[in-house]
């Protein structure tokens, strides 16, 4: 009896390596490109349900702290998704860094920055869908930017309305620049050393920490692609021109 089954199970094997190196990608732009989006992906849904589900509770399944929390442990998450084929990046921010220091090259920033945006619409997309039936209970059906039932915050980043333009602009500064020089220093062989494998748990606490310090103004966004697809995918979701203009 166990010759049978051995044999079987040998054929299965024989067969799942001959598929599998069928639909292997060998392409390392396109394995970078699908672990980017995949990356984002799983950034995106995690950060914006965390956010779809406080808001559409009335914070009675969350607050701005399981927001912030779930941000950063998002990018913990997407990072070790990711991390080894496209080097997580993310962040077109983070990709031009990236660029600059001669560790990418110039001719896949664009690609890079494609792939993020498209990620982070299709990745609206899938809260909107996973939160619909909430959207709807919560607004009546009514898709707004500004007001008490509003929800397009769910998806982009909005400023305070006290916040001017040139605060606005300078939140952004600082944030994206304690981001990039944060990450930097953790990644830097040279630097005190982050135990090998925990150098993305070290980023999503550097994420926390930016939250809980610098997230009142903007809701610390520091990442145009988490902010532009969103808003894309509520511009044509129902939420309409108002998405721009609310910024």
């Amino acid at each position: 009896l166990e010759l049978p089954l051995t044999s079987f199970t040998m054929t299965q094997f024989t067969f799942l390596a001959k598929v599998r190196a069928r639909i292997r990608i060998r392409n390392l732009l396109v394995r970078q490109c699908l672990a980017e989006f995949l990356g984002v992906f799983v950034l995106m849904i995690i950060t914006q349900g965390a956010v779809a589900q406080a808001v559409t509770s009335d914070e009675s399944k969350g607050n701005f702290f399981t927001m912030f929390l779930a941000g950063a442990l998002a990018v913990t998450i997407a990072i070790y998704v990711g991390g080894n084929v496209s080097g997580a990046h993310l962040n077109p921010a983070f990709s031009l860094s990236m660029c600059l220091m001669g560790r990418l090259p110039w001719t896949k920033f664009p690609i890079y920055i494609l792939v993020q945006l498209l990620s982070a619409f299709f990745a609206s997309g899938a809260t909107y869908v996973l939160y619909y039936d909430a959207l709807q209970n919560y607004t009546g059906g009514n898709l707004t930017v500004t007001g008490p039932k509003e929800t397009a915050s769910i998806f982009a980043t909005y400023p305070a309305p006290y916040l001017s333009l040139e605060n606005g602009f300078l939140d952004q500064i600082l944030g994206t620049a304690m981001l990039i020089v944060g990450i930097f220093a953790i990644i830097d062989t040279k630097n005190k050393g982050v135990p090998a494998g925990l150098e993305p748990v070290a980023i999503g606490l550097l994420i926390l920490a930016i939250g809980l310090s610098m997230g009142a103004n903007c809701g610390y966004p520091l990442n145009p692609a988490r902010d532009l697809g969103p808003r894309l995918f509520t511009y044509v979701a129902g939420w309409g021109p108002e998405v721009f203009r609310s910024v």
